[in-house]
């Protein structure tokens, strides 16, 4: 009996990847407004009950990296940041993405691994001035939010596209990646095809 259950554990090094990227997913269900966890009281337990599923023998796809950037400066200033992407790409004939969202938010850390992948690094180095809007705990940068029609409550990332004269082209107003963690570098592929210059 003993030898039938140790067939079943799995090392922990075979677990800890999958795990990081659940525990990351799990604390940023939907990267809306998230206020922190509650932390257990003196007479709380804080371990952990439930127990680990068994590990299926079919090959699962490969985790999403965990790698937390600092994308969205809080002290940048976004009205500068824009009209310096407006003189770049009328300079170099591009169109300029807005990427609202925040660092706390891990579906816009998703958006940017897949920004970073083939095919999707060279359309945007290609035909894509990139400007990182922070917008804080949706309380920051809203005005400009609102000025290209992004509706961030509904969640982040948001992307808006401007031509090179600062004409939007495209508004994402229906949370089109604010799921952005169940969704492959496919999509962000088809969409910087579709409004690449």
């Amino acid at each position: 009996m003993l030898s039938k259950i140790r067939t079943n554990l799995v090392p922990v090094a075979t677990l800890a990847p999958i795990l990081l990227v659940l525990g990351a997913s799990l604390s940023m269900v939907g990267c809306k407004e998230n206020k922190p966890a509650a932390v257990a009281g003196p007479n709380e337990s804080s371990q952990p009950t439930a127990a680990v599923p068994p590990v299926s023998t079919e090959a699962a796809p490969a985790p999403i990296p965990a790698v937390k950037k600092d994308l969205y400066s809080e002290t940048a200033d976004a009205k500068a940041d824009i009209a310096a992407a407006l003189k770049q790409a009328a300079r170099e004939h591009k169109r300029v993405i807005l990427d609202f969202g925040g660092d706390w938010c891990g579906d816009c850390q998703v958006l940017d691994i897949y920004f970073h992948q083939s095919p999707n690094a060279e359309l945007l180095a290609k035909n894509f001035v990139i400007v990182h809007v922070d917008i804080g705990r949706m309380d920051h940068n809203v005005d400009i939010a609102e000025k290209y029609h992004v509706p961030i409550k509904k969640g982040v990332p948001a992307l808006a596209v401007l031509d090179a004269k600062g004409k939007l082209l495209y508004s994402q107003e229906n949370k089109e990646f604010e799921n952005m963690r169940n969704m492959v570098s496919e999509s962000v592929t088809e969409f910087l095809n579709k409004w690449k210059a």
